[in-house]
């Protein structure tokens, strides 16, 4: 019987040890959809001839090496400069994505841009195109400045919002009349 007591649990676990494991699933990744590098909390400078054009901060950053493309997320903020070097607009946003080759950018999700003079401009998408230094939108568009309070669907300004074009407009203008 004492012999029967030390079999019997030794046969069980040696049974228990002979069943047939599986690995579990394992889903494939697409090379392509994972980022060749990330940072959190960065800043990137965009400059040119040694002059610095823009300042960026996010939240997160992954770059896409083969598509030539960063993506931003968890906030955005880019600081633009003239080509004297002077701060010119803070743009602010919850996302946004830069061509790796042209330096464009595209800013979404409650997009604001406050000039140095005192214009806000807010919108839902904001481009801002690198070698002209422009910015501009089809979406709605809703303009504050010292003088008049415009909003419409498309626009395109300098980064400084000093002069902009709205292109189907509505809104208010204080006359100095």
């Amino acid at each position: 019987m004492r012999t029967a007591c030390v079999i019997v649990p030794f046969i069980l676990a040696l049974c228990a040890g002979c069943e047939e494991r599986t690995k579990p699933a394992v889903a494939p990744l697409a090379q392509q959809s994972l980022p060749s590098q990330e940072s959190w909390n960065s800043t990137v400078v965009f400059t040119d001839s040694a002059q610095v054009k823009a300042v960026l901060w996010s939240g997160h950053i992954s770059m896409y090496t083969a598509e030539h493309v960063t993506m931003l997320d968890d906030s955005v903020r880019v600081d633009f400069y003239d080509e004297h070097g002077v701060h010119t607009s803070r743009l602010t946003s919850h996302r946004g994505k830069v061509d790796d080759q042209t330096h464009d950018l595209e800013a979404d999700e409650h997009v604001t841009v406050v000039s140095d003079s005192g214009t806000t401009l807010k919108t839902e998408r904001l481009f801002w195109t690198n070698a002209t230094r422009k910015t501009h939108t089809d979406d709605f568009v809703d303009i504050v400045s010292p003088k008049e309070h415009i909003m419409g669907h498309g626009m395109e300004s300098d980064q400084a919002l000093r002069n902009y074009r709205i292109f189907r407009v509505t809104g208010q203008a204080v006359s100095d009349e």
